[in-house]
């Protein structure tokens, strides 16, 4: 199951993203990375086809068998 911090919960309707897009970066990322301020975080990277392949960043954590997602946000940086 994935679980939403408060934050990305708020935050989703204003940055167009829906919960499809995070469970597809989460599902099949173009690519994962460790989070280089906090070991504990990964960051899953996927571009959205159905967004101009615009790049997802969703930074997330194992909760037990669960994913918590401490944030995702279009990345205006990222290689696509």
């Amino acid at each position: 199951m994935i679980k939403l911090s408060k934050h990305t919960a708020d935050e989703m309707g204003g940055r167009n993203i829906l919960m499809s897009f995070i469970e597809d970066a989460l599902a099949a990322p173009d690519r994962v990375s460790a989070d280089p301020t906090d070991p504990s975080l990964s960051r899953s990277y996927k571009a959205i086809v159905a967004f101009g392949n615009r790049v997802l960043r969703v930074v997330h954590r194992r909760d037990g068998a669960d994913i918590f997602v401490v944030t995702a946000h279009w990345d205006r940086g990222a290689k696509r």
